[in-house]
């Protein structure tokens, strides 16, 4: 298959399916981590309509559209959101609250108007991760739908806690592989499980959040890679 992997430059979930012999790229503002030569440095919106088979969108831009930062719409947060331009956040300190609210929906319309247009895009099989949105997130997103499932890594062999909702449409949920079981509350082991929600702040901090664990990325590459070899069931729940 054709494939694209859209907001991605660590290339996890790229190598994934081409260990599996699959014509697939990654596609991000930023370079590739590992530097590969089937990494498309732009705008995902430029290559949507190049005759994909499947597109899995894996870290769109979520802060604004999660529910998480909701309270934002109507507070601005102290510090400047990352997606804002240099220029915004250079003058943030001194901007009126009015003028930062401005600019929160904004953000807002952007990252739904990228969601949006991912989902929509004229591809037979898509997946895009994105937390729980928002009502004003699904306002802003046609033909939206519910997450059909949300993950963990420990599903798939990974000794970690991060629910991920995954937003298919011609794909069928994920299978786990490998469960794990999860370690007692207050345990260390459990706190160590629990580093990405642990993650202090810093430049660095969206990066180490975002990065796709190798075990759902090698069950996204095994399930999906090979739909012609799902059961009849599975095939139904596709399409």
């Amino acid at each position: 298959m054709k494939i694209l992997i859209g907001c991605e430059t660590s290339g996890v979930v790229r190598n994934a399916f081409a260990a599996l012999g699959h014509d697939v790229w990654s596609c991000d503002l930023l370079p590739a981590e590992d530097r590969s030569n089937r990494h498309i440095i732009g705008d995902i919106l430029d290559v949507l309509d190049d005759g994909w088979d499947l597109l899995a969108v894996m870290h769109p831009p979520c802060t604004r559209l999660c529910n998480s930062g909701v309270r934002w719409l109507n507070k601005p947060p102290k510090n400047p959101p990352n997606m804002a331009t240099v220029d915004e956040q250079r003058r943030w300190p001194g901007m009126s609250e009015s003028e930062q609210l401005t600019i929160m929906w904004r953000l807002l319309d952007e990252g739904a108007a990228l969601f949006s247009a991912c989902w929509n895009a004229r591809i037979p099989r898509i997946a895009v991760e994105n937390p729980v949105m928002h009502r004003h997130a699904k306002a802003r997103i046609a033909n939206f739908e519910s997450a059909t499932q949300t993950v963990q890594p420990w599903w798939f062999g990974e000794r970690a806690f991060k629910g991920t909702g995954l937003y298919l449409r011609g794909l069928p949920p994920l299978a786990a592989t490998n469960r794990l079981t999860p370690p007692k509350a207050g345990t260390a082991e459990h706190k160590a499980w629990s580093a990405i929600h642990r993650a202090p702040p810093g430049p660095n901090r969206w990066a180490f959040r975002s990065k796709t664990f190798q075990g759902i990325a090698d069950a996204m590459a095994d399930q999906w890679g090979n739909l012609d070899g799902l059961s009849v069931e599975a095939r139904e729940r596709a399409v």
